[in-house]
């Protein structure tokens, strides 16, 4: 973690904070403007005192009428300070929360691995409040109350030397302890909100687990695992609570009990002659002006210990690299329009399990246009090739090429937009049936959407809906049976209209009748598309032109469905448990092969 020293920390907002200096500058004037207005106050009281209480009441009026002056300039710059630094404030977070999802967001799978959702969630939320606390309010504040603080002091000194030695002395015997416990509160401030961020991470988990938590009556056990949680984030924050309440408790007895000492020695010094009653009244507004000024630093001071904290965690987010990045130069992949796809002695192993080989030496070409599938026992590594092809984690060894091209060498954007995937567990967006599926090309018209919702089938059941196209579909889908979610999704996929198109047992969730229609929509599809299929359920790729058995990392066969069967191996077994199929050979395995061309 970088520096904890606060001043760093909050240092990351600096490039924000510039884009607006010109309102920062204006928020600094008005602060000035302001903090010169109260400071001139006791000035104002001391000849009020000295002067207008003994003169004629023309005199006297004036005196009264600059102060009036004074108070409507400060109200008014008070105003407009607090406008500005507050939208400031506001702006400045937006901006924050927006780079950091943005940063985020372009993080590999690899990154969501140790860090939970809930965990991002609590940090752009909770963390940037804390922020938004300090650069909206508390920076005003305290920059407010050093200048009043300085200048009080000035003219304390000015006043009386004698008085302003001595107070001086008092408060730097108060602020020693308040640094040092300041710095406590730091550290438990942090400890806080990791807290926070566990139930919030855990609330998210279980939240978006309802059925199975409920299935298996654990609401129980889930609320109880939540309240434990709570309670240890509440008796972190009760430390903290306890730690800034001794602070406050030092600030205002040391201040007190200074101010009430030093006013002691001015009240000696009037009946001895030596200080007049204007100059007394005077000392006493500004040595409560600096009491004041000190005791909202003190607090300035623990907010900003505790977005210090909040800091540190959002730099976490914001300094995170990307695993998987574009080249600097990238390339362009030859005839885009259609695709070949060559794995060359490749093998990968996941970053959170480097000792267990996902993929093992594998070699396979694929030409443009064709539909392979692939199939094999879980844990074959059907999926990772899935995860490879679009660039979620990086190859250990070997190449994986479109069209000849290494897929290294290709941006980022290029890439995923050469393919179209339909998930096993297809994800539906809060939002309405036109713009889920839109989501698959975002510059497509409502008329393109509605023919890939027709080419997909999934036009009849939409227009069904209470509102047709427009109807809000739910938070994941609610709304929809899985079969619905399903097609939806493959719609999605249809309307990229993409030359790659990978479908990760596609019609898994659809009953017998809706399969066969969802079936000639993806065969439809397919047409001049290279197609990869994993599937589970071999009767849904019996026209694949090439099938592919995968075992640990391997393809242990290769061939169309017939020559499968006739071998006796790894298909034709699990042919034989899903069809009942009997006589189809030896049930054993063939020895890998690690380079198969077509």
């Amino acid at each position: 973690m970088p520096s904890s020293r606060p001043a760093r920390l909050l240092s990351t907002l600096t490039p924000l904070l510039h884009t607006y200096r010109w309102r920062i500058a204006l928020a600094l004037g008005l602060l000035l403007l302001a903090s010169t207005a109260l400071l001139l106050v006791p000035l104002a009281f001391r000849d009020l005192i000295d002067e207008g209480m003994g003169s004629a009441g023309e005199q006297l009026n004036q005196h009264f009428l600059w102060l009036i002056v004074l108070a409507l300039f400060w109200a008014f710059t008070v105003a407009a300070r607090y406008y500005t630094v507050s939208w400031v404030g506001d702006r400045v977070t937006a901006d924050l929360r927006s780079q950091v999802y943005q940063r985020v967001i372009q993080q590999s799978p690899q990154f969501f691995e140790t860090l939970k959702t809930g965990e991002v969630l609590s940090r752009l939320t909770g963390d940037t409040t804390l922020i938004q606390t300090v650069v909206g309010s508390s920076a005003s504040m305290g920059l407010r109350s050093l200048i009043q603080f300085i200048g009080g002091m000035v003219m304390l000194a000015v006043t009386s030397w004698s008085l302003f030695a001595l107070n001086l002395g008092l408060m730097l015997l108060v602020t020693l302890p308040v640094m040092i416990i300041g710095r406590k509160v730091k550290r438990l401030s942090r400890e806080s909100q990791d807290r926070i961020a566990d139930s919030s991470a855990m609330a998210g988990e279980i939240l978006n687990a309802m059925p199975t938590v409920q299935s298996y009556t654990q609401e129980g056990n889930e609320a109880a695992r939540f309240k434990q949680r709570i309670e240890v984030s509440f008796k972190t924050a009760v430390a903290r609570i306890r730690i800034r309440a001794l602070m406050a408790a030092v600030v205002i007895a040391g201040i007190s009990s200074a101010i009430v000492f030093v006013l002691w020695v001015g009240a000696r010094q009037v009946s001895q002659g030596s200080l007049s009653s204007g100059e007394f009244a005077s000392f006493i507004l500004y040595a409560g002006l600096v009491a004041s000024s000190v005791s909202t630093m003190a607090e300035v001071w623990g907010d900003i210990m505790r977005a210090a904290g909040a800091a540190g965690r959002l730099l976490e987010l914001l300094q995170a690299e990307a695993q998987i990045e574009d080249p600097a130069q990238p390339s362009h992949i030859p005839q885009a329009e259609q695709a070949s796809i060559q794995f060359e002695n490749v093998s990968f192993h996941y970053p959170a399990n480097p000792g267990r080989t996902a993929i093992d030496q594998l070699s396979i070409e694929i030409l443009p246009g064709e539909t392979v599938a692939l199939v094999g026992p879980s844990g074959a590594g059907k999926s990772t090739m899935f995860q490879l092809l679009l660039r979620f984690y990086d190859i250990t060894s070997g190449s994986l090429k479109i069209n000849g091209v290494d897929i290294r060498a290709l941006s980022l954007a290029e890439l995923r937009g050469m393919m179209a995937i339909v998930p096993q567990e297809p994800v539906i967006f809060s939002a309405n049936a036109l713009e889920n599926i839109r989501y698959g090309r975002p510059d497509a018209s409502d008329a393109e959407v509605i023919a890939a919702a027709r080419a997909a089938l999934v036009a009849p059941f939409i227009e069904r809906l209470p509102e047709g196209y427009q109807t809000f579909l739910g938070e994941r889908g609610t709304r929809l049976s899985g079969g619905e979610r399903q097609r939806i999704a493959i719609a999605r996929a249809m309307l990229k209209n993409a030359p790659i198109l990978l479908l990760d047992e596609a019609t898994s969730a659809l009953d017998t009748e809706a399969e066969t229609l969802v079936q000639r929509g993806l065969e439809a599809a397919m047409q001049g598309r290279t197609t990869l299929v994993i599937a589970h359920r071999l009767a849904t790729v019996q026209n694949a032109d090439r099938i592919l058995v995968l075992d640990q990392g391997r393809i242990v066969e290769h061939g169309t469905p017939a020559e499968l069967s006739r071998k006796g191996g790894l298909y034709s077994r699990l042919a034989s448990q899903q069809f009942g199929l009997h006589g189809l050979g030896a049930d054993h395995h063939h020895a890998p092969q690690s380079d198969i061309r077509r």
